[in-house]
């Protein structure tokens, strides 16, 4: 899915001017800090996982997506999965009632403050078992496939079409695109290596770029075409 998202190595955006990381504070007004904690919140309920969490901020208009603030997104995305799986409707949102105020959905999991403590301490890991060979092995040359559907993805727009060397493999992992729609599949994923030159042209300032692909966003590519 490419959207107002995927920003990264875009042109025409200009340059990134971050703040100094020993000066910019964890939250810049308290209203972030509640956005954050009601998503951590909500996300215990086990209602969605984290790619259907990003797929939801994603389903913005592109304009709306860059007019909004970081966290602004964030509240976007929780909005629409609260209505979607049908924990909060549409009245209360827009009367800004608490979702407490309601009764509870049958068979919802609602953490106490010792299990939230818990699962946020709890170690994750998205390593699954895999059911197929990998196609591709260190040293082989891929091409990253363009990708024009409307659902969520984790290859950036910029290194769609680029060639690139595979530099490591990394197992059997969570497949994001296929997670984000509620199925639970593993795909292997690589290390893709690529020359700056690949990405963004002859003038790019980078070296290379590392990037972390899933193996149905590549197909077999020409070694020497990765290299320029």
């Amino acid at each position: 899915m490419k959207g107002g998202h995927d920003l990264g190595g875009q042109p025409g955006m200009g340059k990134i001017n971050p703040e100094a990381e020993s000066q910019e504070p964890v939250f810049h007004a308290e209203w972030e800090r509640r956005v954050f904690g009601m998503t951590l919140a909500t996300g215990m309920l086990g209602r969605w996982n984290i790619d259907e969490s990003r797929h939801a901020r994603e389903r913005q208009e592109p304009a709306d997506y860059l007019k909004h603030s970081y966290y602004e997104n964030w509240l976007e995305g929780l909005e629409k999965l609260l209505l979607e799986k049908g924990l909060l409707e549409a009245r209360e949102l827009q009367a800004s009632k608490l979702l407490a105020e309601s009764p509870l959905p049958a068979g919802l999991r609602v953490p106490n403050s010792e299990q939230a403590r818990k699962l946020l301490r709890a170690p994750g890991s998205s390593l699954m078992q895999a059911e197929k060979t990998p196609l591709y092995a260190i040293g082989d040359s891929v091409r990253v496939k363009e990708n024009h559907s409307a659902g969520h993805t984790r290859v950036p727009g910029y290194a769609q079409g680029a060639t690139g060397i595979i530099v490591d493999a990394l197992g059997c992992h969570i497949y994001p695109d296929k997670n984000a729609h509620g199925e639970h599949i593993g795909e292997q994923l690589y290390t893709v290596r690529f020359s700056a030159a690949q990405l963004w042209g002859p003038n790019a300032e980078n070296d290379e770029v590392l990037i972390d692909l899933w193996e149905p966003y590549l197909s077999p590519a020409d070694k020497h075409q990765a290299l320029k």
